[in-house]
């Protein structure tokens, strides 16, 4: 639509133009004709603002939003809500019908419009309110009701019957409404792996159609796929050249935005310049790696185990890439590799020695370097005993997050019972992370890329908040302003070090903080990280291409990209808080990640550089008096 718009604004008419999905068999005034139903849901993150109203208004508060197709409204509804990510795998309950207080709240939800109302709608069915009671308490047009309504009851069905009374004909009505094996497998009480091994032996696998803005009129060559359980296939996967397969981030959040989308377009690219037929599996609408053209073949599909390895069935690729999505696909690794699937760069193996705790501490321990006094804890007591060994304040948060998510900085042992009560929820599977914060300590962000034979300095972040506020929303400088180059070259040593022990393939990120001329390693992520895209534009190496190409299997000196880029200029890195959308929020920044966007300035000085920072992220900057 911005295209042709774009060319009528310079004078072409419709009639002139081209539709480029069809191949230029159709213009651009034939009018779109689908078949098929698109549900797009906003995507919150109100978890990220302690005392925000949740409540939904005029004003916009989501921070992304998911976009799902398929040949039902309740299929498209259904995939729509698993490709969230926000702990559902359908129409998941929110309330325990066994509360007494739940008609209460339920009613509550439906007429004070949240995030999660839709999952209350479901929940008051169950509770066996009507079609009626539901549309008066929120106005929502009955045709969808009954949409959901529908579903509930074959939910009621599915674990009245259970995997037994799960035959081919009604596991495939079920499929057809959207229904996915983690929520069939959750209502029948197995795993869901069981259910995947129960579609295997009905062969009960989707199709993929194509979106050709035709109905299918027209023949078009657009690899541009849904799935949907119907009997034709149009997928077509060629067989004559190598795939690589793209894993994308999924809907934007505070914390996974379009940072990582940047880098999966740019793998995408990439590969394409090197022959390589690249196919890219994303459910953002907002993302360019979404845009048809962007790959050569591109599936609107929720990044879930199910949907992926679905995809992997039908197109056989060379390899996964994982590393470039954030944290959605990395979560997928193990079990892709579990499912035989070729995940490229840095193995599962290697990403899980680096996320876990105690692995990464013995290989830490053995290149001899220093990190804070820490600390993994399964439970409260035992919290509060190694508390006293390392000594507060301290920096706590839940392993394998994103964001900063639930992390926090904690003065004293009320301050940790506190958290351990209201924050998270700490078990053998979910521990927790205790660290000694460095007070008044600097922090560096270093991404480098990793090719099993040399590694290459991608830049070198000095933080110009102090340690102790999450790396996502604090301003940085490419170069470092105060750093000295004896304290970066001790940086670039360790990070070479590291890459080799957890044998990195691709790119890595490492979070140092150095206090009174001491480098302390904070974390190492061996994946793309959001300063990708800054540093790439700060010094002018498209790390996320060269990584990709890595990953391929081409060194970094066939490549001609061995030495660090240090430009002769600097780049701040500003980031845009949404502060004014949730008054009554406190503001100030810490170890949990809460900013929507970034601009970056660049000048002749640091000075420079950070002023128009400041005026890009629209800050108010003073003309006189002190920062």
């Amino acid at each position: 639509i911005a295209k042709v718009a774009a060319k009528l604004a310079v004078g072409y008419t419709l009639d002139e133009l081209m539709n480029d999905i069809t191949g230029g068999r159709t213009p651009a005034s034939f009018e779109p004709s689908i078949d098929y139903v698109v549900t797009k849901i906003p995507r919150f993150n109100f978890e990220k603002f302690a005392g925000a109203n949740d409540r939904l208004t005029t004003q916009m508060k989501s921070v992304g939003e998911v976009m799902a197709i398929g040949r039902t409204q309740q299929e498209s509804l259904q995939k729509a809500l698993r490709g969230l990510e926000v702990g559902a795998t359908g129409f998941d309950p929110k309330v325990s019908l066994d509360d007494p207080e739940a008609l209460t709240k339920i009613r509550r939800e439906l007429k004070d419009a949240g995030a999660e109302r839709i999952w209350y709608i479901a929940d008051a069915f169950r509770a066996g309110l009507s079609v009626d009671g539901v549309f008066n308490l929120t106005n929502i047009d009955r045709w969808f009701l009954v949409q959901i309504e529908e579903l509930v009851r074959l939910e009621e069905k599915v674990a009245e019957v259970g995997i037994t009374g799960l035959n081919a004909e009604f596991l495939r009505q079920l499929k057809r409404k959207g229904f996915a094996d983690a929520r069939l497998a959750k209502l029948a009480g197995v795993r869901e792996a069981e259910i995947r091994k129960l579609r295997d032996q009905y062969d009960l696998h989707p199709v993929y159609k194509r979106v050709d803005t035709c109905a299918a009129e027209f023949a078009t060559d657009t690899a541009y796929m849904y799935s949907t359980y119907e009997e034709e296939c149009e997928a077509n996967p060629s067989t004559d050249r190598e795939k690589i397969m793209v894993l994308g981030g999924g809907p934007n959040r505070i914390g996974q935005g379009i940072e990582f989308d940047y880098c999966c377009v740019h793998a995408s690219l990439a590969l394409r310049e090197d022959g390589y037929e690249t196919i890219m599996v994303n459910c953002n609408p907002e993302t360019v790696s979404t845009d048809y053209d962007t790959s050569d073949r591109l599936y609107f599909e929720p990044v879930t185990l199910e949907d992926v390895l679905e995809i992997v069935r039908i197109e056989k690729p060379k390899g996964v890439i994982v590393q470039y999505g954030g944290q959605t696909p990395l979560k997928l690794a193990r079990a892709l590799e579990a499912a035989g699937v070729p995940v490229i760069g840095t193995s599962p193996d290697a990403i899980d020695r680096a996320e876990d705790r105690e692995r990464f501490q013995r290989a830490v321990e053995r290149l001899k370097l220093k990190q804070p006094a820490n600390a993994t804890v399964t439970a409260i007591e035992m919290a509060v005993e190694k508390a006293k060994e390392i000594g507060y304040p301290l920096v706590v948060r839940p392993s394998y997050v994103l964001g900063g998510r639930a992390m926090e900085i904690v003065y004293d042992e009320a301050d940790l019972r506190r958290y351990f009560q209201t924050a998270v929820s700490v078990s053998n599977d979910a521990p927790v992370l205790l660290d000694h914060f460095l007070d008044d300590a600097v922090e560096v962000d270093v991404d480098a890329i990793c090719d099993g034979e040399m590694v290459l300095i991608g830049g070198i972040m000095e933080h110009i908040e102090q340690a102790g506020v999450h790396s996502g929303d604090s301003a940085c400088s490419l170069p470092a302003y105060t750093l000295s180059q004896e304290i970066q070259d001790v940086m670039r040593q360790q990070v070479q070090k590291l890459a080799f022990e957890l044998q990195v393939r691709g790119l890595m990120n490492v979070q140092f903080a150095v206090k009174n001329n001491e480098v302390y390693l904070i974390e190492v992520n061996p994946r793309a990280a959001r300063t990708v895209p800054f540093v790439s534009k700060a010094t002018g190496v498209p790390l996320a291409k060269v990584a990709a190409r890595v990953m391929a299997g081409k060194s970094l000196a066939e490549q001609g990209v061995t030495k660090e880029v240090i430009p002769p200029y600097y780049s701040v890195k500003e980031v845009v808080l949404p502060f004014n959308k949730f008054p009554g929020v406190d503001p100030l920044l810490g170890p949990e990640m809460r900013s929507t966007g970034e601009v970056m300035g660049v000048g002749r000085t640091f000075a420079e550089a950070f002023a128009k920072a400041q005026l890009g992220s629209n800050s108010t900057m003073k003309k006189h008096g002190r920062a």
